[in-house]
């Protein structure tokens, strides 16, 4: 945010004459947006009057009579302000005048006595409180004998300014100061910036003789700093004041006002300290853990090895960057100030400021400082100081200095622009872009060599010349035209093949695709996990419950599940492709996988009253689905899995070519009392499964022959292995074997369960006679009876 005083910027670019709504909108076409447009206060009808007399009211021990001149009459006006006095330049808001909350001044009695006007306090011309001396929240308000009887009181006190509030891009720190605002003005007005005065006169006495810099940190690039003897610490005049207050700022004494000024006037923060209190060292230097520091605000802060600190050789005096220390504050008595403009590291400032303080000094610094704006800065903060506040300013700098003060220079085409833009400009017109923006450049044939001053950090690379060129020019101005465009041949990996193929596959199948975080809480992210791993936790989580990178879908998919219930949705069939996140030795691994999660009905026809629930056979056949869609058929299989977030009954480990690439199963009951059915699968470990080409079959043309077979066994023997039995068998002519009954009932044991199967016979070159069906039946049900402890149920 950079709240823009029309009277300040106007100091730098000829702008009194555009019309500032006019002025906003311009700055919105460029790219700029804004979000409101407002007086420091928005009174009409006010003068400056003289008390010519001023007696109590005989009826009253508050209210006053006085006669005041408005330079072109004398009322009587009724004040009941306590300071109001004879010999007072006031401000008077005459009869018809209007004041903030709707209020019109009309002639009035008071006590019985006539009141042609009201003697008027700053809170009664809508100023805001923190902006207001004691006296002024006290009383009325005394002009200075400066001010003309009869003239604008708001203009005399620069209270007729107007500001816009811009809502800048975060790349845009150059906007962040009121130089840089008139730049983007003469860019769009085409006007030449002037830049402020800050030379001034100085002691032959140099500062080096003086005192000592020791940078003992990378995290400073540039400490600059100068010394101003024997100030005069008093009230700013009212054009900064008034400025300050435009800008946001509250107005305190010339001293603190001036450091405000010059950080809103060239986006260089800087600070004052109290040289006698400093020392003739100055160190800056990485703080300690736990090291003890009280701030400009009274508050002992401890502070860790990430801040930056301004030091002495007894202590820390200053937080870098964000707020000055306690035992080196300006006072009123001080007389003699060390005065510093330094670029300290983003990163630190930002953790910093999160951590204590966020200031308008830490913001600009978190976005960059043009380092060749800090001697300037530092210059003219001593030229204030030695104007306004009878400063001496001692020669010399005091200077460590480790930056880049050159400029950018970008080597980029006409043809380039234009094709990137759309447009179809001149060579004269993109060199007459970059003139109006401060831009050298130098061409030869459509080429431009491109230099960037300092101040411009955001630019860096081509397309950041380009954007220069189309907001500066005008997007207004462009002109539709049909696009010709070169075009290559998209290239797909591997793996994007796959994760399409599977989401076709999984939406065919009836599933709807979700896309969640990656993050969840330390407890969410451990669920659902085969082995031990370490987390992967972010440095500077957004919350508790958004700390951890996942390291499996399912905990995404459930909270979807937990959303959709909760607002009576409970068939849910979803799944999602992602990455995971683990850690193991030191060393961090993504792995690409590919979950599904259902729950509810998953086919339901009202009118034939046919409905299918989701089960583990239901969502162990979409893996089959699946798999043979990959063309993985006879190369996978299932196996009971020990999964603790599983029914120990309900799920099963999938493997292809033995090697576990998922699971499958119902979610535990102790995290979920319906039953939810998952699966995930590792699409970095199918992506290794080389499929041979897939051959066409042709539909068998004879027909085929089913048997029922039911087989009595333990209740902990799997399924599958007698299927394995059947399949080795059943030989070639057995096609298919399905599980269509489960009992556990009254006429088995208790620790007994009869499974049912469904045996699928076919010839591709004949029909099958029975006796030869028979013959492999019988041989299956005599392979099963011998080789497991399975019964034929009789």
């Amino acid at each position: 945010m950079m709240r823009l005083s029309k009277s300040f910027v106007s100091e730098y670019i000829d702008i009194k004459d555009i019309d500032y709504k006019e002025l906003a909108e311009k700055m919105v076409f460029a790219g700029n947006e804004y979000e409101s447009i407002d007086a420091i206060s928005n009174a009409t009808g006010l003068v400056v009057g003289y008390v010519k007399s001023c007696k109590m009211h005989p009826d009253s021990k508050k209210l006053h009579i006085c006669e005041v001149d408005l330079g072109d009459s004398v009322e009587q006006i009724i004040c009941g302000a306590p300071n109001v006095g004879e010999g007072q330049k006031v401000i008077v808001a005459k009869v018809g005048a209007k004041l903030p909350g709707d209020i019109v001044i009309k002639k009035a009695k008071l006590a019985g006595m006539d009141s042609n006007g009201m003697i008027c306090s700053l809170a009664e011309l809508g100023i805001e409180s923190k902006y207001l001396s004691e006296e002024d929240k006290a009383g009325i308000h005394v002009l200075g004998d400066d001010a003309v009887i009869g003239s604008d009181a708001l203009n005399y006190l620069g209270y007729d300014d107007l500001a816009i509030d811009f809502e800048l891009t975060s790349n845009r720190a150059d906007l962040l100061s009121v130089l840089g605002m008139a730049y983007e003005l003469g860019a769009i007005y085409d006007k030449e910036v002037k830049l402020p005065e800050n030379k001034c006169e100085e002691l032959k006495e140099d500062i080096n003789d003086l005192y000592k810099i020791d940078v003992k940190t990378d995290n400073c690039s540039i400490y600059l700093g100068k010394l101003v003897r024997e100030v005069e610490i008093k009230e700013s005049p009212k054009w900064m004041k008034a400025r300050l207050m435009a800008s946001g700022i509250r107005p305190i004494n010339n001293v603190v006002d001036i450091s405000n000024y010059v950080m809103l006037e060239y986006g260089q923060p800087l600070h004052f300290f109290d040289a006698d209190k400093l020392g003739n060292k100055v160190i800056v230097r990485m703080a300690e853990n736990d090291e003890e520091i009280t701030t400009l605000d009274g508050i002992k802060r401890k502070l860790k090895d990430t801040d930056i600190v301004i030091a002495n050789d007894k202590e820390a005096v200053a937080l870098a960057g964000v707020m000055g220390g306690l035992s080196t504050e300006v006072e009123n008595d001080t007389k003699n100030i060390f005065v510093e403009s330094a670029i300290f590291n983003p990163y630190n400032i930002r953790y910093t400021s999160k951590n204590i303080l966020k200031s308008e000094a830490s913001s600009r610094y978190e976005k960059g400082i043009d380092p060749n704006r800090t001697i300037e800065a530092l210059n003219r903060a001593c030229y204030l100081l030695n104007k306004y506040a009878s400063g001496k300013v001692l020669s010399g700098v005091l200077t460590h200095d480790k930056a880049n003060h050159d400029s950018k220079k970008i080597d980029i085409t006409l043809d380039k622009i234009n094709q990137v833009l759309g447009m179809i400009l001149t060579s004269n017109e993109v060199e007459d872009v970059f003139r109006r923006l401060g831009f050298t450049t130098k061409v030869k044939d459509d080429n431009f060599e491109v230099c960037v001053p300092t101040r411009r950090l955001d630019i860096n690379i081509k397309e950041d010349l380009i954007e220069e060129v189309g907001r500066i020019y005008g997007y207004e101005h462009l002109k539709g035209h049909m696009p010709v465009i070169s075009v290559k041949r998209g290239n797909i990996s591997n793996k994007e093949r796959m994760v399409n193929e599977l989401r076709y596959q999984l939406r065919a199948l009836g599933l709807n695709q979700v896309i969640t975080y990656s993050l969840m809480s330390r407890e969410e992210a451990n669920l659902f996990t085969s082995k031990e791993t370490e987390d992967v936790i972010l440095l500077e989580p957004m919350s508790e419950d958004k700390k951890v990178m996942r390291k499996s879908i399912i905990p995404s998919l459930l909270k979807v599940l937990e959303y959709n219930q909760a607002r009576k949705q409970n068939d849910i069939m979803i799944f999602e492709d992602g990455k995971t996140y683990t850690k193991e030795n030191g060393i961090y691994l993504e792995e690409n996988k590919i979950a599904g999660l259902l729950c509810g009905t998953y086919f339901k026809n009202d009118w034939q009253q046919k409905f299918i629930k989701v089960d583990f056979y239901l969502v162990k056949g979409i893996i089959e689905t699946i798999l043979n869609y990959l063309g993985l058929s006879n190369r996978y299989d299932f196996r009971v899995t020990n999964l603790k977030d599983l029914h120990p009954g309900r799920s099963a480990e999938v493997l292809v070519d033995n090697e576990v690439i998922g699971y499958l199963g119902q979610v535990h009951p102790s995290l979920s009392k319906k039953e939810v059915y998952v699966f995930e699968l590792s699409v970095d470990k199918l992506l290794t499964k080389k499929v041979r080409i897939i051959k066409f079959k042709e539909t068998p043309k004879y027909p085929s022959v089913t048997k029922d077979l039911a087989f009595v066994m333990k209740k902990d023997m799997e399924s599958k292995k007698v299927m394995d039995i059947i399949k080795k068998t059943g030989g070639r002519i057995l096609t298919n074997i399905d599980v269509f009954d489960l009992y556990v009932g009254e006429n088995v044991a208790s620790d007994e369960k009869s499974i049912a199967y469904k045996l699928t016979f076919q010839a591709p070159d004949r029909t099958l006679t029975d006796n030869e069906v028979l013959e492999v039946f019988n041989n299956i049900i005599k392979a099963v009876e011998e080789k497991s402890s399975a019964k034929l149920r009789k």
